[in-house]
C-alpha cells in the first residue's frame, strides 16, 4: 500500500468541515464538495489558495509549523490528529522502507507487569499491536485461543490487528466491535505517519487493506486517533457476557510500548475476572514475554492468525 500523503490527508480532513461550521455562509448556492473548498480553507488559514493547493498536490515543498498549524485550527483537528499531520509534513515523499529489529518490552514494564495481581488483566503491546507480554488473565481475556508463551517468540507473536480484523473468534468476542475495530484503524494510521519507513508496519496495514473489507473501509477514512481508555464489551467464550474497561500505560525510556490494564466496570464483570484468574491465583505471576526462550506452541500452526509475524 502507498504510504499516505500529506494532501491526501488535509483532503479528507478538510471534506469534513461543513461552511456552516467553520463560520462562512453559502447562501443557497450549490455546492460541489462535502467539506470546505481549497480557497476556502486558505483564506480561514492565512494563506494564499495558489499555496494551499499546491500544498495538498505535493508540490509546495515542507510548509512550517505556523502554516500546518493554522490549518489544524480551521480544520479543528484534535492533538492526535495535528500530530499526525506534522508527521506527514516532515517525512519524505517516498520513505524508504527498512526492517527493524524485533521488539523488545523494557525491564520496567515487565516488572510492572509482574507486581499486577491475576485478577488484573495486562497486555504489553508493540508499536504495530504486536503483543510483546501479558500475565496469565490478560492473555485468558483477550485470547484464550492462543498459546500463552507465544509473545516469547517473535516469529509468533499475537497481532492484535491481524486477529481482530481476521480472526472470526476475537470478532465475535467483542459486542461492539465495530467501535474498537475504528479505533485500532485510526491508531495504525497515527503510528504510520510516525514510523513511515517500517516495512513491518507498511506490510501489515497492506495485508489487512487486501484481507478485510472492513479494515479497507475504515482505512479509507482518513480517521487518526490516539488509544489511551476506552470501553470493552465482551461475550467471552469460558466466563461469558462481562464489560470492562481499558486504560494504557507508557513506559517513557520505550514510548511505542503501551501497558494495557483492564478493570472491571461492575461487580458481574468483577465476579468474571476473579473466575478467569482462579487458576493461577496462588501461583506467582510469570507474565509470558521475550525475556527467555520458550518452546513453540504445538498446538498452533505456523499460520495461526494469532501467531503471525509482526
Amino acid at each position: 500500500m502507498e504510504p499516505e500523503s500529506l494532501g491526501a490527508y488535509l483532503k479528507t480532513r478538510r471534506d469534513r468541515v461543513t461552511p456552516a461550521a467553520a463560520g462562512l455562509g453559502t447562501y443557497g448556492a450549490v455546492r460541489r464538495v462535502p467539506g470546505l473548498r481549497r480557497e476556502e480553507l486558505a483564506q480561514l488559514a492565512g494563506v494564499s489558495a495558489g499555496y494551499y493547493t499546491r500544498l495538498e498536490q505535493g508540490q509546495a515543498g515542507t510548509a512550517s509549523r505556523q502554516v500546518l498549524d493554522a490549518l489544524a485550527r480551521v480544520l479543528r483537528l484534535d492533538p492526535a490528529e495535528s500530530a499526525h499531520l506534522h508527521n506527514l509534513a516532515r517525512r519524505p515523499a517516498a520513505p524508504r522502507l527498512t526492517r527493524p529489529a524485533p521488539e523488545e518490552p523494557h525491564p520496567r514494564v515487565l516488572a510492572l507487569l509482574a507486581s499486577l495481581a491475576e485478577t488484573t488483566p495486562a497486555v504489553v503491546l508493540g508499536r504495530r499491536g504486536d503483543v510483546l507480554a501479558w500475565n496469565r488473565t490478560g492473555h485468558a481475556l483477550v485470547a484464550e485461543h492462543v498459546g500463552f508463551d507465544a509473545p516469547r517468540d517473535p516469529a509468533h507473536r499475537p497481532s492484535v490487528p491481524r486477529m481482530f480484523f481476521l480472526d472470526p473468534l476475537v470478532r465475535d468476542q467483542h459486542a461492539n466491535w465495530a467501535e474498537l475495530a475504528r479505533i485500532h484503524v485510526a491508531y495504525l494510521r497515527l503510528t504510520a505517519g510516525r514510523y513511515p519507513a517500517d516495512a513491518r508496519l507498511a506490510e501489515l496495514i497492506g495485508e489487512l487493506a487486501m484481507r478485510s473489507a472492513d479494515f479497507a473501509a475504515l482505512w479509507a477514512t482518513g480517521d487518526v486517533a490516539d488509544c489511551t481508555v476506552g470501553a470493552m464489551d465482551l461475550r467471552h467464550p469460558t466466563v461469558g457476557a462481562l464489560d470492562v474497561d481499558y486504560q494504557v500505560w507508557l513506559q517513557p525510556d520505550s514510548p511505542d510500548h503501551r501497558l494495557e490494564v483492564y478493570t472491571p466496570r461492575d461487580s458481574a464483570a468483577a465476579d468474571a475476572l476473579r473466575l478467569l484468574a482462579a487458576p493461577w491465583q496462588s501461583a506467582p505471576a510469570r507474565p509470558a514475554a521475550a525475556d527467555a526462550p520458550a518452546a513453540p506452541d504445538a498446538s498452533a500452526a505456523p499460520g495461526d492468525l494469532g501467531a503471525r509475524a509482526g
